[in-house]
């Protein structure tokens, strides 16, 4: 791999020290040279906004620049975009094949794409089957997918996240931003759309089928652990107001042998404890897309060990960019 620029040091300092004009010329300058690290600062600038405007689709294709440079984080961050769809065309066949050329040097996405080739999946990546479903409520619409995801799934999701889990935080429904609140109190880690390779992709796209729901519909998926203690007090996954509400939860659960933490209806008391592998689909509003009374929910505390568990919310309309 080349040497970076020294100029790539030299316009980051500048944006640093104040002179962010002079630093971003010099970074776009070194850019039109198909310098691979000022290609790949700038795709992360525009896809996170901020310094420069979010531009989704300019990142993109700043993203394949960069990887085409010789930038590997780049390459594999757009083989992820390209894979999923997201701000640009989707090519799955050929996301997969740029996935086999990382593989040969990179354990990690090898790790995915072996995933991936164990999957039962049609040509587009979308599972050709399911596991029969089983009705827990009519009211709340609750159901259960017995063995949804497998454990080796299950595992690559746990492994792949830990490195991320932050605490969890939720939404304020007057503002729509995040803050932390004692009423969720495990940690969380998110596979954002640029980390969301072709094993999460496959896996987010079989938890859409499984909800009868398109893949755009669906928001980031997070892995959750809740340690003794944590948990997740009664609350409703809707949010009022919401120009595109969560219509419909997707919760997986990835291990067993811990204490406590079923997740609970209050209105009902349904308590479900899922094995491994198990999804637990529901609905969150009624048929006039408001909150449904009845979708009120709890994670209960954990008693001892670790529950690890997937969770997707589902949108009333597109969610993806």
């Amino acid at each position: 791999m080349a040497k970076p620029d020294p100029r790539l040091a030299q316009a980051l300092a500048l944006v640093e020290t104040g002179s962010k004009a002079e630093g971003i010329l010099l970074l776009n300058q070194l850019a039109a040279l198909n310098e691979p690290g000022a290609l790949h600062v700038l795709a992360e600038w525009k896809w996170q906004g901020g310094l420069v405007p979010q531009a989704l689709p300019q990142a993109r294709d700043l993203y394949r620049r960069a990887g085409e440079a010789g930038n590997a984080a780049a390459a594999a961050a757009y083989t992820n975009l390209l894979g999923c769809g997201i701000a640009g065309p989707r090519d799955w066949p050929r996301a997969l094949k740029r996935l086999g050329d990382e593989a040969r040097r990179d354990p990690k996405r090898k790790r995915a794409l072996s995933l991936v080739q164990t999957m039962k999946l049609d040509a587009l990546g979308d599972p050709r089957a399911l596991p029969e479903a089983r009705e827990l409520s009519h009211t709340p619409d609750v159901r259960l997918f017995p063995r949804l995801l497998s454990g080796a799934e299950c595992d690559y999701l746990s492994e792949t996240a830990a490195s991320g889990f932050q605490p969890s935080v939720v939404v304020d429904v007057r503002t729509g931003r995040d803050y932390a609140d004692p009423i969720r109190t495990s940690d969380g880690s998110t596979f954002h759309w640029l980390i969301e390779d072709a094993a999460v992709h496959a896996l987010n796209r079989r938890l859409a089928a499984a909800s009868g729901t398109a893949y755009e519909q669906g928001e980031p998926l997070q892995i959750l652990r809740y340690r003794p203690g944590q948990q997740y007090r009664n609350h409703m996954d809707f949010i009022p107001g919401a120009e595109n509400p969560r219509v419909l939860t997707v919760l997986v659960y990835l291990n067993e042998g811990y204490q406590g933490g079923e997740t609970c209806f209050v209105k009902t008391g349904l308590k479900v404890k899922g094995r491994k592998g198990d999804a637990l689909v529901f609905r969150n509003s009624g048929p006039d897309r408001r909150a449904d009374p009845m979708s009120e929910h709890a994670g209960l505390p954990v008693t001892s060990g670790a529950k690890l568990l997937a969770s997707r919310w589902i949108c009333a309309g597109r969610h993806v960019a």
